[in-house]
């Protein structure tokens, strides 16, 4: 029996007892993992393909160990300008144990209905004749509406594309989260920051994050811009 299933943005073939190899993962090393997104089952006999995906199927795995692949050399040249640059970069993965496939079990969220609101009691003949009267009764006069007090300005954001490994549409999705400025990002957490960008799609590494954006908020920006350096060429 074999699966095919998308896990941290990428799809494989699975089968139990195998390894993986997938993008870092936030789950401690000899914790479980469950990837509910199976796209296709097949046991031998019969073949179930998901639109996308098949409901009550799933993957578990068990987290191994966190490592990094091999250095990647990116080497730029232009003729006959004198630049040349030349960068490494290690990715970060996760080893991963097949455990089991499971086929049907999955349970779906039950549908909350709205209360319906209990019948209304018909009013004593001597309750309508008291409402009557008081809408009879000349209204008073409304006192003057208070002049709403004016809103506090929001603060402005920061530009949160100088951070490495954040994009467009990373920063816009943390923005939207609450955190648009430097120092509320230095304050999140790196597995609260990968749960807010749970989907947008890609390898998001968010262990330096809150450290870069510290540097920023405190103007450091040279120091900042070596660090930087430095993750983009494999070092750190």
């Amino acid at each position: 029996m074999y699966a095919i299933v998308e896990m941290a943005g990428q799809q494989f073939k699975v089968a139990k007892d195998q390894k993986v190899y997938v993008h870092r993962l936030q789950s401690e090393e000899g914790k479980k993992v469950t990837f509910n997104n199976v796209l296709l089952l097949d046991d031998g006999k019969n073949v179930t393909i998901g639109a996308p995906a098949i409901d009550g199927a799933a993957v578990e795995a068990k987290v191994v160990k966190h490592l990094r692949g091999d250095k990647v050399i990116v080497f730029h040249k232009k003729r006959r300008k004198g630049y040349r640059k030349k960068n490494g970069h290690r990715q970060s993965l996760t080893e991963i144990v097949i455990e089991s496939i499971v086929a049907k079990g999955a349970k779906k969220a039950k549908s909350v209905e709205p209360k319906k609101a209990a019948p209304k009691k018909e009013e004593a003949p001597k309750a309508k004749a008291e409402a009557t009267k008081a809408k009879a009764a000349p209204k008073k006069a409304a006192a003057p509406k208070k002049a709403a007090a004016p809103k506090a300005k929001a603060a402005k954001a920061d530009d949160l594309k100088k951070i490495e490994g954040i994009g467009p549409k990373i920063a816009s999705t943390l923005v939207e989260a609450g955190i648009a400025t430097f120092a509320d990002l230095a304050k999140a957490k790196p597995a609260k920051i990968s749960e807010i960008i749970a989907d947008v799609r890609g390898n998001h590494v968010t262990d330096t994050w809150p450290a870069q954006a510290k540097l920023a908020a405190e103007g450091k920006w040279d120091e900042l811009k070596k660090w930087q350096d430095e993750l983009d060429g494999g070092k750190a």
